[in-house]
């Protein structure tokens, strides 16, 4: 494999990275636990001297694997993104895989923001060193950029019988990694239209279209801070692929959004906190995660949700082993236990994303026959027909983009 340097954080990039900080994807509720102090520490440190160039990686380099000795796993993730039992200290699917498999999982949500843990382990894998973690869980585009620099190391097929068998066609061959030789979803993040019901007082919303065009919502709709989610979506809208747009694609959808800014049709670009307005009628409609909807209809009746004819944007959070890991074969034993029916439901029926295995639906069933019913969750063939991901990113273009992007928002 190709040598890479290290990519650093642009200002830009670590304005968008403080933006989700305060308000994105990062801020979501199974993920907000830490938010805060930690985060913001970490992007000041960053925007003050980037991320130092430590040299260059040698990409997928292994070290000695002791996981025949050392019955471990250290595995980093979001926080509040797995199971907990009822006295909130212990995780019942990783007690499970240590009873039969004698390997005890050192879990750590240390994950707060893909830049800032980016920036955190990027010195020592540049310097070819071991970070202390065998397995991390990052959200697709940082996925893509860790495996272009050659950070993770090449995933050992055999130790993944049921991931392979059981990984979802929605899932199964991004363009960043093809064939998932390097990484496996954790969940699913699906981008939908959301309504509450009351405020829409009788108005039709079906599309992107409705939320830009309709005079009837103006001042009333919401969308996201996340790039990828509201520029994916208008594309769609506008009958382009965000698998394959151009620069005058994105530049058509900026000035489509740019017009609705203008005449105060969009009300603003907000991160997970749209929640709040949705809820409270301040938003009639907006542009949403699915995983929030879940958990706000169980508490809010009136709102609902819509999948656009044009489609929807699908994102996923994946399971890496980065370089110099010292328990490889572990960490690929733990990945492919959450890819069993059984650990994958119980999962699923604690977290409420989008499950990326194929057949869990019966098995959530007996869990929450509720949540196995909601195509949020368990996607059937039709709307994983309908779904759309965004096209990897050069770092140009991620800088180039994020900077129109900010200018639309007012970031």
């Amino acid at each position: 494999m190709r040598q890479y340097e290290p990519d650093r954080l642009t200002p830009v990039e670590v304005t968008a990275m403080r933006r989700s900080l305060r308000n994105g994807r990062a801020a979501m509720t199974r993920r907000s636990l830490l938010g805060g102090a930690l985060a913001v520490g970490g992007a000041g440190a960053l925007s003050a001297c980037g991320i130092p160039a430590a040299g260059k990686s040698q990409g997928g380099v292994s070290a000695d694997d002791h996981s025949a000795t050392e019955k471990v796993v250290n595995f980093s993730n979001w926080p509040e993104y797995i199971d907990v039992d009822d006295s909130g200290k212990n995780h019942p699917t990783l007690d499970a895989f240590r009873k039969r498999t004698g390997i005890t999982v050192k879990y750590t949500e240390d994950i707060n923001d893909n830049d800032e843990f980016f920036g955190k382990i990027q010195p020592q894998l540049a310097a070819g060193q071991d970070t202390g973690r065998d397995l991390i869980v990052l959200t697709d585009w940082l996925a893509a950029r860790m495996i272009r620099l050659g950070y993770v190391q090449k995933l050992d097929a055999s130790n993944l019988p049921h991931a392979f068998a059981n990984l979802s066609d929605q899932f199964r061959s991004p363009d960043w990694d093809p064939g998932r030789a390097y990484s496996y979803p954790w969940q699913g993040i699906s981008t939908v239209i959301a309504y509450n019901k009351k405020a829409l007082d009788g108005v039709e919303v079906k599309s992107v279209s409705d939320l830009l065009d309709n005079p009837k919502l103006k001042g009333r709709v919401g969308f996201l801070t996340e790039m990828r989610d509201s520029i994916g979506m208008t594309m769609l809208d506008m009958g382009k692929d965000p698998a394959k747009f151009t620069d005058d694609d994105y530049d058509a959808v900026i000035a489509r959004l740019q017009k609705a800014v203008d005449k105060g049709q969009i009300r603003r670009f907000t991160g997970n906190d749209y929640t709040s307005d949705l809820s409270k009628g301040d938003f009639a409609a907006c542009i949403a995660w699915a995983g929030d909807i879940v958990q706000l209809q169980a508490d809010s009746p009136d709102v609902g949700y819509v999948i656009p004819d044009s489609g929807y944007m699908t994102s996923t959070d994946n399971m890496l082993v980065p370089n110099k890991a010292r328990h490889k074969t572990n960490a690929e034993r733990l990945m492919d236990f959450y890819y069993e029916l059984e650990p994958a439901a119980e999962l699923a029926a604690y977290i409420n994303y989008v499950s990326p295995v194929a057949g869990v639906q019966p098995y959530l069933a007996k869990i929450d026959k509720s949540a196995a019913d909601n195509p949020l969750i368990v996607p059937d063939k039709a709307m994983q027909a309908r779904s759309h991901a965004f096209r990897s990113l050069s770092s140009k273009e991620e800088t180039a983009y994020q900077q129109k992007f900010a200018k639309l928002t007012g970031a």
